[in-house]
């Protein structure tokens, strides 16, 4: 342990809540400050199944960024928007949207995710890091 503060990091898997499909194996809460700030700024890309979900959110920004990604913005776990493949450098906004989740481009076309769908993210482990 020594000297250093170990952060608790919690990892989730988003399920559609009508069949129990698993949508992202591996996703990732930005609540705090810094990593709602960072997001995926300076990364070369998300792993294919896995994304990053911003709470209390309704907006993102693309700087510095170095790839597009799908973007869905969600009010009640509900899927209320979905843009496909935002391009580095953009802005995209949803009024009335509570939450966003960031995903790998191509996403959201694969498994045929719609305007509508409802969304479950579970806890999938407590790590330690």
């Amino acid at each position: 342990m020594g000297w250093r503060k170990r952060r608790r990091t919690s990892e989730f898997r988003l399920v559609e809540a009508a069949s129990g499909r698993c949508l992202l194996e591996e996703v990732r809460a930005a609540e705090r400050a810094l990593p709602r700030f960072l997001g995926l700024m300076g990364k070369r890309g998300l792993k294919p199944g896995s994304g990053l979900y911003f709470p209390r959110c309704s907006s993102i920004h693309m700087f510095f960024m170095r790839f597009p990604i799908d973007v869905v913005y969600l009010n009640g776990w509900k899927v209320k928007r979905i843009v496909h493949r935002l391009k580095p450098w953009r802005i995209s906004w949803c009024p009335g949207a509570d939450a966003v989740l960031e995903a790998p481009a191509g996403w959201a076309r694969r498994i045929g995710l719609r305007a509508g769908t409802e969304m479950v993210l579970e806890r999938r482990i407590e790590a330690r890091r």
